[in-house]
């Protein structure tokens, strides 16, 4: 498959931080303390792995990556999305040796979020369909993983999660008026 120059180095770069997220992962996993996070990786790990190795395909293959990139579903694990929740406080450690299991989720996290934020905006520079499509499908993986990633930690009180006040909604949503489609364009 013929690559543009940008799109080559859009992959490349996008390589070099799956290496670097496969990389900590890797370290993750062997150091995860909690059964359920330490699963949620291990399941989440395949997927960044063929990642990489389709992105490898599209730089050195000629007809470029062989298989599609599966996405998985979102999973649900919280009963409510705005219920307010206990959270515990955190403060960075200057002098750590390991990372525990909340300082690990947080970087994973935002591992996903910078990488998906990195995946839309080199999909919508992509002129090639079969690379726009891969790159948009790996947008979404990293976004369905991190909702997952997420999800845990407001089980573990680890990210605050609080409902939008009545009044802010109400100003907000005084704020904008329906459009009512013109004739013409029914």
């Amino acid at each position: 498959m013929q690559l543009t120059t940008h799109e080559a180095m859009d992959i490349h770069e996008l390589t070099m931080s799956c290496v670097n997220s496969i990389t900590n992962m890797g370290y993750f996993m062997n150091h995860i303390q909690d059964p359920e996070f330490k699963a949620m990786l291990q399941r989440h790990f395949p997927l960044h792995l063929k990642d990489y190795n389709n992105k490898v395909e599209y730089l050195s293959l000629p007809e470029g990556a062989k298989s599609p990139l599966p996405v998985p579903d979102i999973q649900q694990t919280l009963q409510s999305y705005t219920q307010a929740n206990t959270t515990t406080p955190v403060t960075p450690r200057t002098d750590a040796q390991d990372f525990n299991d909340r300082e690990i989720a947080t970087a994973y996290l935002l591992t996903l979020k910078r990488a998906g934020r990195e995946y839309a905006w080199a999909a919508m520079e992509m002129g090639n369909p079969e690379v726009r499509t891969f790159l948009e499908d790996a947008f979404r993986m990293c976004s369905h993983q991190a909702h997952e990633v997420w999800q845990w930690m407001v089980k573990k009180g680890y990210y605050p999660v609080e409902p939008a006040a009545a009044s802010t909604l109400q100003t907000l949503g005084a704020l904008y008026q329906p459009v009512k489609q013109p004739a013409m364009m029914m």
